[in-house]
């Protein structure tokens, strides 16, 4: 399993703008990528620091989505929203619970 984490700091004011828009608009969006087995959106309503957990069956399934241009039409949904640039990551799972 692999996750991708994606780091951002969103306006305030905006987050539950935010929120709606990760659950209406996102998450179907994800269901239909290959390798998709799950996703969180965690935040701090009082600095906007938030942080977009999605989980892949494997890394080469979390790079395809990358490539097929998935991940970016949907950061891209979140641009007026964010405070600076989101900062992207990646790691293996070693251990689920």
């Amino acid at each position: 399993m692999f996750a991708r984490i994606t780091s951002m700091d969103i306006k305030v004011e905006r987050i539950d703008e935010a929120v709606k828009i990760y659950e209406d608009s996102v998450i179907p969006a994800a269901k239909l990528q290959k390798g998709f087995l799950g996703a969180y959106l965690l935040s701090d309503p009082k600095t906007g620091k938030g942080i977009s957990l999605t989980l892949w069956r494997s890394e080469a399934d979390a790079i395809a989505n990358e490539r097929n241009r998935y991940y970016q039409e949907q950061l891209a949904k979140f641009i007026p929203f964010f405070q600076s640039q989101p900062i992207r990551e990646g790691f293996d799972v070693n251990v689920k619970a």
